[in-house]
């Protein structure tokens, strides 16, 4: 089995929704090799973010439960993933 590098972009519930909070959230359950914001429109960003798992984890799936009670995010959206 091998390892798989993903990105995913996370929308936060509105533009006054605080960034911070939601990067800490998801550095607290994942380990994260790079993280930026995204300009989207009208002054909402989207949190950028790319992290490796493996096969034996459960690959996207995992990362994506791991992901799914993040607080004020309105969605979450795998963008690419390759195996490593």
């Amino acid at each position: 089995m091998g390892e798989i590098s993903c990105v995913y972009k996370v929308m936060p519930e509105d533009s006054e929704t605080d960034l911070e909070s939601i990067k800490e959230q998801i550095e607290e359950k994942l380990d994260v090799q790079d993280m930026g914001e995204e300009n989207v429109a009208f002054g909402l960003k989207a949190v950028k973010f790319s992290c490796i798992t493996t096969d034996e984890e459960g690959g996207t799936d995992a990362v994506e439960e791991k992901l799914q009670d993040l607080e004020n995010v309105q969605s979450v959206e795998l963008e690419h993933f390759d195996k490593l």
